[in-house]
């Protein structure tokens, strides 16, 4: 029988130097603060950030003296629960004038924000616990990375499936082997994030008095306020701000494959798109990638596919689940010479053919939360599982899709090494951006 792991378990259990480096570094261990509790500032404390800060907070082990949200509303709501928190509507005025007084940082932005904002408490010496995907660039991976290393800081990517027990099961079962070398994986997501004419909005609203609006683009370039477009969901939409589904679903669901069959960087990636906008993300994109094997895989390379947009394998991609199967509406579906797994987004595990795995032993696991894992490392207790030298090159090879679906039909070659394409140098203008006047960032 398998263990249920059901949604409200997990909510329960979850409370250009540099450049030619080896893309995995190896892991680092972190000085102690001065005292045994951190002195934490939050950036970002409405939806996401509220809950992220929350489950930071209540570790024991941590004191939250500094509060930053564009939003008012946000702030304020922030501020009732945390009465002695001085607050800022501006994280570089934040993080200039707290920085004698904190240890740590949690930022959770949107994602445009997440690379900036994360560099210059990094460069200052703060640990960082920064959502998913870690940066909105992949240039911003990569560099964010080598910084973190650099400063010996504890960091964290919000993917906090990484330390619950189904993910943590999955990784168990593939690395010793229940389905055998895997020959092949696919990814999916069912979210989309896109408009019906592909267009920005013309024309302005007047911009809500709670809302700082110069401040959320932030090193975004310039556009009007619409009510409703952007702030406070939908700039997942949008190019100049989120990184579409695949973005936001793509660094969770990829985790466990990359954790458990130690995937690097990726030799090639190809796309086929809905569409292709400069403003907005396609309705659905496939891409196709192509990775170096690994101990654990079939051959020298491994072929990996991700759909998104409703978009999901063919069910029969497999030989080893029964007619009629279901896939669920986002996941990955792991196929190895003598089995297949599916992995259920935030979902049990299941292992193929049902008959030879129906008895087959669930591993012991030791409880782990993916915020107290972060506060342990920043009071420099061991390593946290999704700290920027896995997540960052787990984030590049996401992002590398995002490249890819502006050039549908092109297998581009990724040369990791050089952070380049070497066949298409037209893509290589999507890999980096330059952040809008006033708003340049040391490091970036």
């Amino acid at each position: 029988m398998h263990k249920r792991i059901t949604r409200r378990t997990f909510i329960k259990q979850v409370s250009v130097a540099g450049i030619a480096v080896p893309l995995i570094l190896p892991r680092l261990s972190f000085a102690p603060p001065p005292s045994s509790r951190l002195q934490h500032a939050a950036i970002g404390v409405g939806g996401q950030g509220a809950y992220d800060l929350g489950h930071i907070e209540n570790s024991g082990k941590v004191d939250v003296i500094a509060l930053c949200d564009v939003d008012e509303i946000n702030l304020q709501k922030a501020a009732q629960t945390y009465p002695s928190a001085r607050l800022y509507r501006d994280w570089r005025e934040m993080l200039e004038k707290e920085e004698k007084n904190i240890d740590s940082v949690n930022v959770s932005t949107p994602d445009h924000t997440h690379a900036p904002a994360a560099m210059t408490a990094i460069r200052k010496g703060k640990h960082v616990f920064c959502e998913k995907p870690l940066t909105h660039e992949v240039y911003e991976a990569r560099k964010l990375a080598l910084a973190a290393r650099r400063r010996r800081v504890a960091t964290q990517m919000g993917i906090q499936i990484h330390s619950h027990d189904a993910y943590r099961t999955a990784v168990h079962w593939l690395k010793e082997g229940a389905i055998g070398k895997v020959k092949e994986w696919h990814s999916w997501s069912g979210a989309v994030y896109t408009t019906e004419d592909k267009k920005r909005p013309e024309g302005s609203d007047p911009i809500p008095p709670h809302i700082h609006w110069d401040l959320w683009l932030g090193v975004a370039p310039e556009r009007p306020y619409k009510k409703d477009v952007y702030h406070p969901f939908w700039w997942r939409r949008w190019r100049d701000f989120g990184g579409g589904a695949m973005g936001d679903f793509g660094c969770h669901i990829f985790d466990p494959v990359f954790t458990a069959l130690d995937i690097g960087a990726s030799l090639t990636v190809a796309c086929e798109a809905e569409c292709i906008s400069d403003e907005v993300w396609p309705e659905w994109i496939k891409a196709q990638y192509v990775f170096p094997g690994t101990a654990l895989t079939a051959g020298k390379t491994i072929f990996a596919t991700w759909t998104d947009g409703g978009k999901k394998p063919a069910a029969n991609l497999s030989p080893h689940l029964r007619n009629g199967y279901e896939l669920p509406a986002s996941g990955s579906m792991i196929i190895g010479e003598e089995g297949t797994l599916i992995l259920p987004h935030v979902g049990t595990p299941l292992l193929f053919p049902e008959e030879k795995f129906k008895n087959y032993p669930q591993p012991t696991l030791e409880p782990k939360n993916h915020y107290h894992e972060f506060v342990e490392a920043a009071l420099g207790n061991g390593v946290a599982g999704a700290n920027f030298d896995f997540s960052g090159p787990l984030t590049e090879a996401v992002l590398l899709a995002n490249v890819a679906n502006r050039f549908p039909g092109k297998t581009l070659e990724w040369n990791a090494k050089r952070l380049r394409f070497t066949n298409c140098p037209e893509a290589n203008e999507y890999l980096r951006r330059r952040y809008r006047k006033g708003w340049k960032v040391r490091g970036l």
